[in-house]
């Protein structure tokens, strides 16, 4: 059962941050540790090791590792293109269609994005921006517990968008069957990737960092997985770029006494549903609601499969708080930062004006945080952990880099240097200012 909070309590409990690496690591976790490694080492410590037996000794590391953590290794991790372009037979024309939809959807949004370069003449020559998209990016997609097509569409089209020439996708193969599943590869097909790998956790990041015999490196690698998979970016940050650090999934809803409880307790359950870790949390100052949702919640848990996540989601990182106004309910939400902010109140465009952190802003009860997972339009790879306070969601910016591009006629070249040897020398820098005052 979700449990109701005041503000207080919940700024102390759910609403509370910790910095990445300082949540408690479970028993369980260091247990599986101990029995892979022969001792019991911290989570970051056995990714530590795992990249680096994978940077020297490659894809025989790579085999070794996956067999160790997965069970079993494949005689070839990359997936043929007639493996991935026969999946589309392995799909029912609704999830074709489905898919087609949310790929157009997303290309059509993205296509919107302004991302051109710019030159001037007005500062003494060509001066400008060029924008350049990165040639070869890794897409991280998990899929070990439950295959997310959607994932492979709200990374790759952007990327597409941006005119990213290689896109590799790394996709862990389901657990029992040592395959990616089918919908996965359908969903490559349908965007044009043909580079796809069955490889999952640390492992597999250590490949795309680094290449392997088989696995050409990529140069930023991209998309959400476990503390492993994430802890292995931070280490391989500076060697690739990054998109970010993914944490567990969460989404804030603000309602009034006008939100429907049955439709706010299925907008959480959905977010519960994706693991014990996410955070569902409802702020609103009715208490009428709060006691309405918290019922809701409890009848429609009954029938869901994934009841028992679900439970475990709603205990420890979820609640309902009650607040004195909607002020306070944006004021909380800003300061904890959500990934997807849910506005379910009778005006939502008035409250979005006071929101200054979120991945996403859900104007109104029809603009419910699943149709942003799968069809919408923006991508559903959103800022987590609090980072939405200063990070932006996954965009086609992420996928380019910037030049700068200096042109300066011998005029403008002559005049600047005087004011250049002028600055190196206050540094300290005399070669500098020399430099400068050869073209005085």
């Amino acid at each position: 059962m979700i449990s109701i909070l005041n503000s207080k309590t919940a700024q102390n409990t759910i609403l509370k941050r910790l910095n990445f690496g300082d949540e408690e690591v479970p028993d369980s976790v260091l247990d599986r540790i101990e029995a892979t490694f022969g001792e019991r080492i911290t989570p970051d410590q056995a990714v530590t090791r795992i990249l680096s037996d994978i940077r020297k000794n490659g894809d025989a590391a790579l085999h070794s590792w996956t067999g160790k953590l997965d069970g079993k290794s494949p005689d070839s991790f990359r997936v043929s293109s007639d493996s991935i372009h026969v999946a589309l037979n392995f799909i029912s024309k609704e999830e074709r269609e489905a898919l087609e939809l949310a790929a157009k959807r997303i290309e059509d949004f993205y296509k919107r994005q302004p991302l051109t370069s710019w030159v001037t003449q007005e500062m003494g020559g060509v001066m400008g921006q060029l924008i350049r998209p990165i040639q070869r990016v890794g897409l991280y997609i998990p899929g070990g517990t439950a295959p997310l097509p959607s994932s492979v569409l709200m990374s790759a089209v952007p990327a597409k968008v941006a005119g990213v020439k290689e896109i590799v996708l790394a996709v862990p193969p389901q657990r029992g069957t040592g395959e990616i599943a089918p919908i996965i590869l359908a969903a490559a097909a349908l965007v044009g990737v043909e580079e796809v790998y069955a490889m999952g956790g640390a492992q597999a990041i250590g490949a795309l960092a680094y290449g392997t015999e088989s696995i050409r490196s990529v140069d930023k690698i991209f998309g959400p997985g476990n503390l492993f998979v994430t802890l292995a970016k931070r280490q391989v940050f500076g060697i690739v770029g990054i998109d970010g650090l993914a944490g567990p999934t969460e989404t804030v809803v603000i309602a009034d006494e006008s939100a429907n409880p049955a439709w706010v307790a299925a907008d959480l359950l959905a977010q519960a549903e994706h693991d014990v870790l996410a955070s569902a949390i409802l702020l609103t100052p009715s208490r009428k609601l709060a006691e309405a949702v918290q019922v809701e919640i409890g009848r429609q848990m009954e029938t869901l499969p994934r009841a028992e996540i679900v439970a475990q989601s709603l205990q420890s990182r979820s609640g309902i708080v009650l607040t004195n106004d909607l002020d306070e309910a944006v004021e909380l939400s800003n300061g904890y930062g959500p990934e997807h902010l849910c506005l379910t109140v009778s005006d939502p465009w008035l409250w979005s004006e006071k929101v200054t952190a979120a991945g996403g802003i859900f104007m109104g009860e029809y603009s419910f945080e699943v149709l942003g997972d799968y069809v919408a339009g923006p991508s559903h790879v959103m800022p987590t952990g609090g980072t939405a306070r200063f990070a932006s969601p996954l965009n086609v910016w992420d996928f380019v880099h910037i030049i700068s591009l200096v042109g300066l006629n011998e005029k403008a070249g002559r005049e600047l240097s005087k004011s250049a040897a002028v600055i190196a020398r206050s540094e300290g820098l005399e070669a500098h200012a020399r430099s400068a005052d050869f073209r005085k």
